[in-house]
């Protein structure tokens, strides 16, 4: 959950919005409520209350709230759309319990949550449009910045390019501040984290047959667990590849941490094969050639920080993410639990990760020693998280005006800026006036002074008494 502010005077302005305050909602996503929908409702009330807290009492009513679901829910709405349909008002009849304006609950497409994610990233940095020092809007020399997100149960690439989009659902034409962008934007359902590692699981238990024990390549020595069949064929990713087997079928996986293998079997999961445009990525979806630079933020971001700051290795080049990959596949149990205990529950992840991350970013979307460098692997913009929820925000709230605003709704602002020029100038005025008056007074300081009648009277410079008048100058 996010809360989001701006100043009520400037709602059009690029930059102003805020994040206030976010909360982790407890437990998983809403989609994993298939079977108990009312839960999803109350799993979201430990946040709304403190939402409760954060917004001022006097806003309640007037502060709008959404609600919006990404791929999890996609994926359930592809399996069971009336078990969808039922968690959405499960959440909705929650929502409305609270005081705010509740605005209704949506699944996002995939190509909005990419196009949300990129004009979010770029809103937050001022690449759209910024104002200058007396107020003027100003657009920018800078080119905008490549979005990747990569979520639970789906990953999205959206770039500004000049090169022509073959697939035309993969095109995004937009007008922001009067400014237009031709965008391409790409979600690969089902390459999102944990449907990776579903699918990963999948291509093990196939290529061993559905033995009682299976070797696991990716995670690493010393670390062993048994699972139900049902955990990992309860997907739409992976239903394809279910065995005839009974659902409740317990398999053993041990892990073995060797990373060439793994990198094997990951590689498995995209298809570089097939493509009916003059380029693609993977699985047949047409791309441009990436260009300018980038920000990689969610799952992306966590797995790179996990590299720099628990594995200590550097990652400028896809060489250093590849060895690094390898170097965490060859990283016993134990010593990832001595290096990164509070992380436990995904320690066991973090090889398969890695080397999906750098084949994804490689082979996949084609980032090579030239390019990778310009991926900002990112999880704030100043105080604000990057994703895909405030650009949502700010097309529901009309916060972006297609058209760019025209100087005379800056005049309030230019206002403010005269008069700060004003109170400064006559401020330093006054100063140097009263520094000025004062080392006029050091500078005539007479050697003796004695009252005569009204008059004040001085010994001059000449020894004679001098009566009158007393006028100081800065000589």
């Amino acid at each position: 959950m996010f809360v989001y502010k701006w100043p009520a005077d400037k709602e059009n302005d690029t930059g102003v919005v805020s994040e206030h305050s976010m909360c982790d909602v407890e437990g998983p996503g809403i989609s994993s409520y298939s079977l108990n929908p009312p839960a999803a409702g109350t799993s979201l009330e430990h946040c709304l209350n403190q939402a409760l807290r954060d917004v001022p009492k006097e806003k309640h009513a007037g502060t709008p709230l959404y609600l919006g679901a990404t791929a999890g829910m996609r994926l359930l709405n592809i399996a069971d759309p009336h078990v969808s349909d039922a968690v959405l008002r499960a959440v909705a009849a929650t929502l409305k319990m609270y005081p705010f304006d509740f605005r209704g609950a949506k699944i996002l497409s995939g190509e909005e949550e990419g196009l949300f994610g990129w004009v979010t990233a770029n809103y937050l940095l001022e690449n759209f449009i910024k104002r200058g020092w007396l107020g003027e809007w100003i657009q920018p020399q800078k080119k905008t910045l490549g979005a990747m997100d990569f979520g639970g149960a789906s990953t999205q690439i959206t770039f500004e390019t000049r090169d022509m989009i073959e697939d035309p659902r993969n095109k995004m034409m937009l007008k922001l501040y009067g400014q237009a962008y031709q965008v391409y934007t790409h979600s690969f359902l089902c390459y999102g984290r944990d449907q990776v590692l579903k699918r990963l699981l999948s291509k093990l238990l196939q290529a061993e047959s559905y033995q009682a024990t299976v070797s696991h390549p990716c995670w690493p020595v010393g670390y062993n667990k048994s699972l139900l069949l049902s955990s990992v064929y309860d997907s739409p990713c992976t239903e394809k590849e279910r065995p005839s087997l009974a659902f409740n079928t317990t398999v053993t996986l041990v892990g073995t941490g060797i990373g060439k293998l793994c990198a094997l079997h990951v590689s498995k999961l995209f298809d570089f094969t097939n493509c009916s445009f003059s380029h693609c990525s993977f699985d047949g979806v047409f791309q441009p050639k990436v260009s300018g630079n980038f920000i990689a933020f969610s799952a992306f971001f966590y797995t790179v920080d996990f590299i720099q700051t628990v594995m200590g290795r550097p990652v400028h080049l896809p060489s250093d993410l590849k060895d690094a990959a390898e170097t965490v596949c060859a990283t016993s149990w134990n010593e990832l639990l001595q290096k990164a205990p509070k992380l436990e529950k995904r320690l066991p992840d973090y090889c398969a990760v890695s080397t999906f991350v750098y084949l994804l970013t490689t082979k996949g979307y084609s980032f090579n020693n030239h390019s990778f460098p310009n991926i900002a692997f990112q999880k704030k913009a100043g105080e604000t998280s990057i994703g895909w929820a405030l650009g949502y925000m700010l097309n529901l709230t009309n916060m972006i005006p297609a058209e760019k605003p025209s100087f005379h709704k800056s005049m309030l602002y230019n206002c403010w800026v005269i008069l700060i020029l004003l109170f400064v100038v006559t401020t330093l005025t006054s100063l140097v006036t009263a520094i000025c008056l004062f080392r006029a007074r050091d500078s005539c300081r007479p050697q003796f002074l004695q009252l005569s009648g009204a008059w004040p009277c001085w010994h001059r410079a000449d020894g004679l008494p001098h009566c009158g008048a007393l006028l100081c100058t800065g000589i």
